[in-house]
């Protein structure tokens, strides 16, 4: 007999749980105290090319918002990231790692500027909300930090901006990546922003207002049917293949942003008060001694990695793959890995150590897949 999942308060449903349910929903997995869609009814590689091809509509309520808002909001926020966030300007969106006073990840969220002291952070699964507070109740921030009653819905897909463009109108598709504009949904103003946990395009709802949930994923639904619309969650070969990391997975606060890749996000040499500058400035004078990268290999099923798996060059463990899968497109098993210095380089040969003992033969590639 197969565990369940026990419910309880601690762990919260959507706005669009209802809907996912009623969509065909077989598997939830928790992020952020909340409910994550993980698979429906067609087999991931049936999602895979069904999301390269058409449009998906994706429950990501678990993106919770941080809301910093006073004459702070801005200190405060680059105060916990080592990105300048001097060029974001209010209708703009801004992938920032949020990093602590020794170069740990705390997070990696999406910054959207509301207003000159408004911001949200749309975050991955961590604490962020009681970071911040400490943060501002310890320096004295005049900003107010809270969780406001927002809940993202995702469209994504080639055929996104078709479907919301019958939603919100044809404006829609004129936003710019990784920005937004306000639309009108039954009376209240919605944020809208062209981006996603995809690379095949799309855009996310903010939907203000959960008592909206049902109404907005009905719309969109209604709306999407001459599309072959269907119910889905970020899909695992396709985020691999992209090179989009999931903190929790590739990450936690035991790894710096530069080991993870993310080192265009740090400006280092800029004059920006942040907490992480002076930690990160050492690693990088330093050195980083481990590096994301992707590991392609053969094994001979299709095994989902739920527990890491040992990289091996030689006798030596070089690294570990923490998310992987099997790749339609590539036709071979994907993996992402921290691989030590000396071993990173895109070709190096390794083998890969499954849970039964069996090593299988792959090598090393640069993100994103090619």
């Amino acid at each position: 007999m197969a565990a369940s999942l026990q419910m309880t308060r601690r762990i919260r449903r959507t706005p669009y749980t209802r809907r996912v349910e009623q969509a065909g929903v077989k598997d939830f997995t928790v992020v952020n105290h909340m409910l994550l869609p993980k698979s429906f009814q067609h087999t991931p590689e049936e999602d895979y090319w069904h999301l390269r091809n058409h449009v998906q509509l994706w429950d990501v309520s678990t993106q919770r918002q941080v809301q910093l808002e006073g004459p702070d909001a801005i200190r405060l926020a680059q105060w916990m990231t080592p990105r300048d966030l001097r060029p974001l300007k209010t209708g703009q969106c801004m992938y920032a790692p949020l990093v602590d006073e020794n170069g740990g990840m705390v997070n990696d969220p999406v910054i959207l500027r509301l207003a000159d002291e408004k911001l949200w952070m749309s975050i991955a699964d961590s604490d962020v909300l009681l970071w911040g507070k400490g943060l501002a109740a310890g320096s004295n921030f005049d900003v107010k930090v809270t969780e406001p009653d927002v809940s993202p819905l995702a469209v994504q897909g080639p055929q996104a901006g078709a479907v919301l463009s019958k939603v919100f109108g044809p404006s829609v598709t004129e936003i710019g990546f990784f920005r937004f504009k306000w639309f009108e949904f039954e009376g209240t103003n919605q944020l809208v922003a062209r981006s996603g946990y995809s690379k095949q395009g799309g855009f996310e709802i903010y939907l203000n207002g959960s008592h909206l949930g049902e109404r907005l994923w009905d719309a969109i639904w209604n709306a999407g049917e001459p599309y072959k619309i269907r119910a889905g969650c970020p899909n695992l070969a396709e985020r691999i293949e992209a090179g989009l990391l999931s903190y929790g997975n590739e990450f936690t606060l035991e790894n710096n942003p530069l080991e993870c890749g993310l080192a265009q996000y740090c400006s280092l040499d800029n004059d920006i008060d942040s907490l992480a500058a002076d930690a990160l400035r050492t690693i990088t004078e330093e050195g980083v001694e481990r590096l994301m990268r992707g590991v392609l290999f053969d094994p001979p099923s299709d095994t989902h990695i739920a527990q890491p798996w040992p990289v091996l060059a030689g006798e030596r463990q070089v690294g570990q793959v923490t998310s992987g899968t099997r790749s339609p497109r590539l036709e071979r098993h994907v993996g992402l890995s921290m691989i030590d210095r000396g071993f990173w380089r895109a070709g190096q040969k390794v083998r890969v150590l499954d849970p039964n003992g069996c090593m299988h033969h792959g090598e090393i590639s640069e993100l994103p897949f090619k």
